[in-house]
């Protein structure tokens, strides 16, 4: 069993930053590929960054590549979303969620078992 808790959200202006973080605990191996989602009010969950947590391999989606940084920290347990030159619509709950091996590391958010409760980003233009 794998928990996930996320913190760091908040309310920022256009063009500010955010750190969001999430702490996880449970087996290793369950957490093979770790990625943020974020969903807003009447839209699907949708992936926004995925790591291989083995080599550490990275993946973004288009709409937050060059200004969203996913990366971990195994001695703590913890996997960061650096969000920087935020725009109003980055606006969401930023949801942390993990898988183990068996099947590819993406942003779909079906191959995802477990998910953190997740952390309001507000951006206000």
């Amino acid at each position: 069993q794998v928990q996930l808790v996320e913190s760091g959200g908040g309310s920022v202006q256009a063009g500010g930053s955010l750190t969001l973080s999430c702490a996880a605990s449970g087996y290793t191996y369950s957490r093979y590929c770790m990625g943020w989602f974020r969903q807003a009010p009447g839209k699907e969950r949708e992936g926004v960054a995925r790591i291989y947590t083995p080599s550490g391999s990275t993946y973004y989606a288009d709409s937050v590549k060059g200004r969203f940084t996913i990366f971990q920290d195994n001695s703590k347990n913890t996997l960061y979303l650096q969000v920087n030159s935020l725009k109003s619509e980055d606006s969401a709950v930023y949801y942390c969620a993990a898988h183990g091996s068996g099947r590819p590391c993406s942003l779909s958010v079906a191959d995802f078992d477990y998910w953190g409760q997740g952390t309001q980003v507000t951006v206000s233009s």
